[in-house]
């Protein structure tokens, strides 16, 4: 009888995972998969209508980019202001592509002698993000993410 009580105690001293709830092996788990992924990329790119959503990565980033770059610089195209100094500097503007595809306009980095003479400056970019097409949002592991961009405007009054 000592033998057996003594077999019983080891097993259970040996498998002391088997008592262990599964809710805390799978917490265990989702805690291990959370600390592998990387938070700073995405697995797809915000998408334009034209872009191409079965392309690479670096072929939708592009896309993502490039018809951004488009869309203000044909904005700007149109935006006279009269200007007391000439002026070469860059314009730095932080927004955010919300999961739901829609955008917000987070900051707008910009010197005090810009913000003197161009007033009007950030109420032309918040324009110029709330006319753009639609966009998809990005994707991260199948799921539409929020992401942060931030855009660089040359501004050159020569």
């Amino acid at each position: 009888m000592r033998k057996l009580l003594k077999l019983l105690i080891c097993c259970c001293l040996a498998s002391c995972n088997f008592f262990e709830s599964k809710e805390k092996k799978t917490q265990e788990l989702v805690d291990q998969e959370m600390q592998e992924i990387d938070w700073n990329d995405v697995d797809q790119y915000p998408l334009f209508s034209d872009c191409d959503e079965t392309a690479d990565k670096e072929v939708q980033k592009n896309c993502f980019q490039e018809t951004l770059m488009l869309h203000f610089e044909m904005t700007f195209q149109e935006f006279n202001v009269l200007l007391d100094q000439q002026i070469k500097d860059t314009v730095y503007v932080d927004f955010i592509l919300e999961s739901n595809g829609t955008i917000f306009v987070q900051q707008i980095h910009n010197k005090q002698i810009l913000k003197g003479q161009m007033k009007e400056l950030g109420e032309k970019v918040t324009e110029s993000l709330n006319s753009l097409p639609k966009i998809e949002p990005a994707i991260k592991r199948g799921v539409p993410v929020s992401t942060k961009y931030r855009i660089p405007i040359i501004l050159n009054s020569n």
